[in-house]
């Protein structure tokens, strides 16, 4: 329930970027979207309609390739932003293309962001990243970013090269905001040294489903057998970790420390 109100809230929000920032500056967004407000604009159809109808195939794919629960969120997320783009009006809220340009991409940055953290997407060229971000390390920021070139193109001959380097300064404010709140591709190597090693063992097995290393160790100081336990996992997880490390031993020592590559059998799945 908690990620349906997020990423419902969330594409309102991207909406309203939409239709208060970009579209009355005729900025385009990156992906499906921004080619769906470029046609809406040139044409009298509704960019919310137009959103859906794009977004369509990649749905089908979405289905085949993706998990259900991330297809499910996927839809919730086209369905609500394209019924909020038709609803909400379109309206100037500022004089300045630049203001409208930064701020319309970071608000976009922000709810796409925070849709990405709770299992989903905002559909378009969403899934084509996510699906390329789980098969590599790559953040999905700027996935989403390299494959927007085409749109800031296509600005530039539809509309003005003013309005393209506008698009571009929108999209790139986007692609860092989402790197800022959606940070799956970051990866932490934790080392635990405890004197409940069975205990942090299970925990860790159980709940947190990642492999782990256990080797013998003996306090320089006391003399006394640990057990110093070494797992990889997501910046999402950690908040768990120590919740669960906390739970078996709160005593344990612990070093964390950022992980620049991990070659091997790792899930790389959306937490």
């Amino acid at each position: 329930m908690r990620n349906i109100v997020v990423i419902t809230l969330s594409s309102i929000l991207v909406a309203c970027a939409y239709n208060l920032l970009l579209i009355p500056h005729e900025i385009l967004s990156g992906g499906l979207s921004g080619i769906a407000i470029m046609l809406g604009i040139i044409t009298p159809l509704n960019t919310g309609v137009l959103n859906l109808l794009l977004n369509l195939p990649l749905l089908i794919l979405g289905v085949l390739k993706l998990g259900k629960r991330f297809i499910g969120y996927t839809i919730l997320s086209v369905v609500v932003l394209s019924v909020s783009l038709y609803i909400i009006p379109v309206y100037k809220a500022t004089q300045d293309p630049i203001l409208a340009s930064l701020f319309g991409g970071v608000i976009v940055g922000l709810g796409l962001g925070m849709i990405f953290r709770a299992a989903g997407s905002s559909g378009g060229f969403d899934i084509i990243a996510m699906l390329l971000s789980r098969k590599r390390d790559f953040p999905l920021g700027t996935l989403i970013s390299a494959m927007n070139g085409i749109v800031v193109a296509i600005s530039g001959f539809v509309f003005s090269w003013d309005a393209a380097l506008l698009t571009l300064v929108s999209i790139y404010a986007t692609g860092k905001v989402v790197d800022t709140i959606h940070t799956s591709h970051i990866k932490l190597t934790m080392m635990i040294i405890t004197s409940k090693g069975e205990e942090v063992k299970q925990q860790l097995l159980e709940k947190l489903h990642r492999g782990v290393t256990i080797m013998d160790a003996k306090g320089a100081y006391s003399g006394e057998g640990r057990k110093v336990l070494i797992t990889v996992i997501t910046r999402y997880q950690l908040a768990d970790v120590k919740a669960m490390i906390k739970e078996a031993d709160a005593k344990a020592f612990v070093n964390i420390l950022q992980t620049t590559e991990v070659i091997g059998v790792f899930d790389r799945g959306i937490k």
